[in-house]
């Protein structure tokens, strides 16, 4: 199916984006980044309009989505553009998500998890300082002004989302 190919498209621009990232080749990375995001526009328009939706697709966008975020705060976090404890705050929320998944599985609980619009919001916003960090980077303006402002938005969100994916998480567990 297109959208799908087009998700491991985007799986596939990870690794070059990441490669960019550390040869300092900003707008190629910024294009690679662009290049990704809307794709994962794309593949969700075509999979809803031309009902192309497989469970397959269900698994590999989220990851493809996770794996572009986590490597580009990681690898930003590594050469001192943004804070480690950003880098790790993001990792962290996904490695709790996926682990309450895995272990609602082995309590043979499995859950379901949905995005909240909460997630949504954050992963907007998670994609959007990427976005100016390496489009500041690649054009050379300055998110100076916006930085402490735009860190401290993204940390709130993160964990406000990490919160209420654990409040849904520990509804099912006990239930």
């Amino acid at each position: 199916m297109i959208p799908n190919l087009i998700t491991i498209m985007r799986l596939l621009l990870v690794p070059v984006t990441i490669a960019m990232i550390v040869r300092h080749q900003w707008a190629a990375a910024f294009a690679a980044f662009v290049v990704a995001g809307v794709s994962d526009a794309v593949d969700g328009f075509i999979a809803r309009r031309f009902e192309m939706r497989t469970v397959l697709g269900a698994y590999l966008d989220p990851l493809a989505d996770k794996a572009l975020l986590v490597s580009i705060y990681v690898t930003l976090a590594v050469i001192g553009m943004v804070p480690a404890w950003l880098a790790i705050l993001v990792v962290f929320r996904d490695i709790i998500i996926v682990a309450a998944i895995m272990l609602s599985w082995v309590m043979d609980k499995p859950v379901a998890i949905r995005p909240l619009m909460l997630s949504k919001l954050n992963t907007a916003a998670q994609i959007t300082f990427a976005a100016f960090v390496l489009g500041g980077s690649a054009f050379g303006f300055t998110i100076d002004p916006w930085l402490d402002e735009a860190i401290a938005g993204v940390a709130v969100l993160t964990v406000a989302s990490a919160a209420a994916y654990f409040a849904q998480w520990m509804r099912h567990m006990t239930s």
